[in-house]
Formats: C-alpha cells, sequence, structure tokens
C-alpha cells in the first residue's frame, strides 16, 4: 500500500490534535468483516492518520467491538488514536432506548464505551436533534461526562444552523462545556451547510467534519451518465429507493458539470476523481477533519492520496463555480438579500 503522510488540525476550539482525514467505520461489522477492517485500521494508523470515528448503531455495535479489539492489541497505537463515537439513535425496543435524555445517553455512553473497551472517549456526539428532550437536559449531561472523565469532549450530528448556535448559547449561559465539533453532509455535490451551519460553526469556533465527502460514490468517478450502477454501491438498503436517488442526480445538469470539473483538475494533478474531491473538501472554511468511508484498501489508499494533493486557487475556484448550488427560494435565491450582501461583501 502506498505510504501518504497526512497533516493535522485542532479538533474545533479544543486543543485536541486530528489528521485531516479521519477514518469511518461504518463499513465495519458489514461490509467489511473483521479482518479486513483491522487491515483498514492498520493501514490507516500507519499512514500517520490518528482519528476514528463510529457510533454505537454501526452494523449494531459490531463496529464499536471491532475497533475494541483492535484497539487492545495495539496499545502502542492506540495511545495515539483519538476516539470518537455517537450514540442518539435506538439500540432497543424500549421506551427510553433512543433520544437525548440523560436516561438513555447514559446507557448508551456506558455501552460504547463496554464495546470499545475504553474508560475514556475523546470525542462524544449527539447523532441528531431530539425534538423530545429539553436542550439543557442533554447538555447538562455531557457536562457532567466530561467532568466524570467519561469524555473529552462532545459535539454533534446532523443539526442545523438554528439548533447549533442554539445549544452553543445555551450551554454558556449555564457555563458548561462547549461543543467542538459538527458532523454534516457536505461534498461538492451536497453545498447547502454553506448558508447557515458554515457561518454559525466559524462563528462558535466549531469544526466540521463532513461525512458522505464521495457524494455516496459520486465523486469518485464510478457512475456514467445514463448508465444504471451495477456491482457494490451506496445506493442504500433499498435497492428501489437508491435507484430512484441515482436517477435524480443522473437528470440533473449539475452532477455532470461538477464531475466534469473534478475530471479535468485530476488530469491536471495527475490525481484520481476522489482525491481532487477530498482535497477541495479539505481547503473548506472550519473544516477539521474530512470522514473516510471505504470499504477496501484499495480505496483506502486511493483517499489517503489526497494528503498530498494540494490544488491551486485557480483549481479551487473552478471546482466551486461549477459546484454552486442552485438555490430559488429566499433570502438565499436570485435577488435575495444574502445573495446581495454576497455580492458586495466579495463572496465572504
Amino acid at each position: 500500500m502506498t505510504q501518504h503522510t497526512l497533516t493535522h488540525r485542532t479538533l474545533g476550539r479544543s486543543g485536541a490534535v486530528v489528521s485531516t482525514l479521519a477514518l469511518g467505520t461504518m463499513t465495519f461489522g458489514s461490509e467489511a468483516d473483521e479482518a479486513t477492517s483491522h487491515a483498514l485500521l492498520d493501514a490507516y494508523v500507519g499512514a500517520g492518520g490518528t482519528f476514528l470515528d463510529t457510533a454505537d448503531v454501526y452494523s449494531g455495535g459490531a463496529s464499536e467491538e471491532i475497533i475494541g479489539r483492535w484497539l487492545a492489541a495495539h496499545p502502542a497505537e492506540a495511545q495515539q488514536i483519538v476516539l470518537a463515537t455517537k450514540g442518539r439513535f435506538p439500540m432497543g425496543d424500549g421506551p427510553n432506548d433512543l433520544g437525548t435524555s440523560r436516561r438513555h445517553l447514559r446507557t448508551a455512553l456506558d455501552a460504547s464505551l463496554r464495546r470499545l473497551g475504553v474508560e475514556h472517549i475523546d470525542l462524544y456526539q449527539l447523532h441528531a436533534w431530539d425534538a423530545f428532550t429539553p436542550l439543557e437536559e442533554t447538555l447538562r449531561f455531557l457536562d457532567d461526562a466530561v467532568s466524570a472523565g467519561k469524555i473529552g469532549y462532545y459535539g454533534f450530528s446532523n443539526f442545523t444552523g438554528w439548533q447549533l448556535t442554539k445549544a452553543v448559547h445555551v450551554a454558556q449561559q449555564h457555563g458548561w462545556e462547549l461543543p467542538v465539533t459538527l458532523q454534516p453532509q457536505y461534498n461538492l455535490l451536497v453545498r447547502g451547510i454553506e448558508h447557515e451551519i458554515v457561518p454559525a460553526s466559524r462563528d462558535a469556533g466549531i469544526g466540521l467534519l463532513p461525512w458522505s465527502p464521495l457524494g455516496g460514490g459520486w465523486l469518485s468517478g464510478k457512475y456514467r451518465r445514463d448508465q444504471r450502477p451495477t456491482g457494490a454501491t451506496r445506493l442504500g438498503e433499498n435497492p428501489e429507493r437508491g435507484m430512484e436517488a441515482w436517477a435524480g442526480r443522473n437528470a440533473d445538469e449539475r452532477t455532470w458539470r461538477v464531475l466534469d470539473a473534478v475530471a479535468a483538475v485530476a488530469e491536471q494533478q495527475e490525481a484520481s476523481f476522489s482525491q481532487v474531491a477530498l482535497a477541495w473538501l479539505t481547503a473548506q472554511p472550519a473544516v477539521t477533519s474530512v470522514i473516510l468511508g471505504v470499504r477496501t484498501l484499495e480505496q483506502l489508499s486511493d483517499n489517503l492520496g489526497a494528503a498530498g494533493l494540494t490544488l491551486t486557487p485557480e483549481q479551487l475556484e473552478l471546482l466551486t463555480t461549477a459546484s454552486e448550488p442552485v438555490v430559488e427560494d429566499y433570502p438565499y435565491g436570485p435577488g435575495g438579500v444574502q445573495q446581495r450582501h454576497r455580492r458586495l461583501s466579495g463572496g465572504r
């Protein structure tokens, strides 16, 4: 496997340092068996990677267990790992087996610690907003978990801009620990977070940890116009709905405009589509670390190649312009005040 040297950044507002490419482990225990998962961990850490991201619901807890066994077998390497997991979604059939209540998060966090075989998780994340639990209850639990030494920091995933901002202000009001990260979907094909979430994150010192950086495989160059995909794809557990999603993106001219731009830059850089897409994302404001989702060593090696790729200002501009999202609604659409402000401020 080709050796790569990963760079590092601080984890949002915190002083913890992580590699700019994180290894996502949603495939562990499902698309990648334990032997393959451990080989991926070996290769990632061997390349200088230090940031692992998982969740209690990945493969029904198997992902955390696979990571836990690897950590136990590699104590020296484990010392360098910044370990992140998530809680919020159902891990049982009971009424308290989901959500962000103190009751559920206490159980979920303890279960994650057991599966991972550790006494401390560096970054504990809420997998999604919970409209039924008072935010104060959730944030107080997270503050207590930091004080108890069970977690080092906390963050969110899939929050909107207002949800993130509200959480920051409530924590500040009570003098509790502040969040340090947010995991959003973000890539050249999905840039809607730039309207609210990116500004809110930068204002609060939140580091972004983008998931699906290759847009479900589209930005790897694996799809061709009007050719229905076959073989291993990321179309989801429901093939019919997955095919509907493929058809919608295939019919969108913006998709092919973006892929043409990626192809042009890839040719100039003698790089892969994936490496170009990852390099663009790593260069975006507020991004701390990009979460790689891979099934094979070949995919991991290719993705890690983005660590050594620096795009020129002209190439970044080409990709940014080609992927500019189409927005029709106020206040972001044509003639909207936000668009006018962007023009007057020179795009800032």
